[in-house]
């Protein structure tokens, strides 16, 4: 049967039966007579193809020219169709669910990660499964493994400081269980991770508060236990020693990527004698943190004390005054750690075509100025 069109109240309507021929243009507005939820043979004979090539393109299948794919994803997205996921797992052995496993005390970087992922995921037709866990556990690699097992997922991202784990990794290895690792040095292959380079950013960061004049500069350093704590300190010493600026270690301290933790090293650093006049905090809720204890001491920010966070959450352009950080692009990193894992999903011998790196970049806002 040919492409029938009718109308009613004005708008074209296209029965179910119709097919329209693939070199002919779809049109931009299909309103449907039918009561039911459209099914892959109605995107079949929309699209002009057979079933096996719609299926094809649902899978992310590389058989499929390009023209094809996206002429067929034009159907399923004006139609609505949504693939049915036992269906699908049944069909190709997948059960098209992803894990996301973290322990991470800075709810707004998961809650970011977890954005760009679910974003990424569902665009090719996946869910997320989310685990948090307790990253000290002598049990977690077992923990994780019986986790990928129970839910039968697909594949896994590890967010830091869990994806440091060599132990989660090996155990994954073992389980044939593909996996991304979120990290801040390049401890795997780049086909298992997404890097994020803290180091330059933290340099840029000590750059400009040496610029600015500022020669004793407090700093609130992440906790040990991860890396990303290790590759900011490393950056921000290298960026003071290019400037010839030293780092006194009475003004160092050490917090745990909360606000409490930030607010009680500022207390410390701001009750000395020979207060800085500028602190660094590695996260932005530490720094949050320390303009509170500014504002309960009389300090004005930024005249009398400047102030830098890290990780430019949505948290750093909304206190006052705005917050000078470090932009980690941390929802395109879950997109990234996504597509990368599905990549590998879909087409286990293929490796990447790029690796997978982002790098951390100063923002400057009005929380810093020059040394008093």
């Amino acid at each position: 049967m040919g492409l029938g069109v009718g109308r009613k109240r004005g708008e074209a309507v296209l029965e179910m039966a119709d097919v329209i021929p693939e070199d002919a243009p779809i049109p931009d507005d299909l309103s449907w007579t039918l009561k039911r939820r459209p099914t892959i043979n109605d995107v079949a004979r929309l699209s002009g193809v057979s079933k096996k090539t719609v299926s094809r393109v649902i899978n992310q299948s590389p058989l499929v020219r390009g023209d094809t794919r996206e002429r067929v994803q034009k159907v399923i997205d004006k139609i609505g169709f949504e693939p049915d996921l036992q269906a699908r797992g049944l069909a190709s052995q997948r059960s098209f669910l992803l894990g996301l496993v973290y322990d991470n005390p800075n709810a707004q970087y998961v809650v970011k990660i977890q954005e760009g992922v679910l974003e990424a995921s569902r665009r090719a037709g996946y869910e997320l499964v989310v685990h948090p866990c307790d990253r000290t556990s002598p049990g977690l690699a077992a923990e994780v493994r019986h986790f990928v097992e129970r839910q039968k997922l697909d594949g896994v991202i590890l967010l830091p400081p869990v994806s440091e784990n060599e132990q989660v990794a090996a155990e994954l290895a073992e389980a044939d269980c593909r996996y991304v690792r979120v990290l801040a040095a390049p401890i795997d292959r780049s086909s298992n991770t997404v890097l994020y380079y803290d180091w330059e950013g933290a340099a840029e960061v000590a750059e400009h508060l040496a610029d600015l004049g500022h020669r004793k500069i407090g700093y609130i350093a992440g906790p040990r236990s991860f890396r990303s704590a290790h590759e900011r300190d490393r950056g921000f010493r290298q960026g003071l020693a290019r400037r010839r600026v030293g780092l006194d270690p009475a003004l160092v301290e050490e917090g745990a990527y909360t606000f409490e933790s930030g607010e009680a090293a500022a207390e410390k650093l701001l009750s000395r004698p020979d207060r800085p006049t500028a602190i660094f905090a590695c996260n932005d809720e530490m720094a949050a943190g320390v303009l509170k204890v500014a504002y309960r001491m009389g300090l004005r920010v930024p005249e009398e004390l400047s102030v830098v966070g890290f990780d430019d959450s949505p948290l750093a352009s909304r206190l006052w005054p705005s917050l000078t950080t470090v932009r980690l692009p941390i929802k395109e990193m879950g997109q990234m750690a996504a597509e990368k894992l599905i990549q590998r999903i879909v087409n286990p011998g293929t490796p990447p075509a790029t690796d997978s790196i982002v790098v951390a970049r100063l923002v400057i806002r009005e929380s810093t100025a020059r040394a008093p």
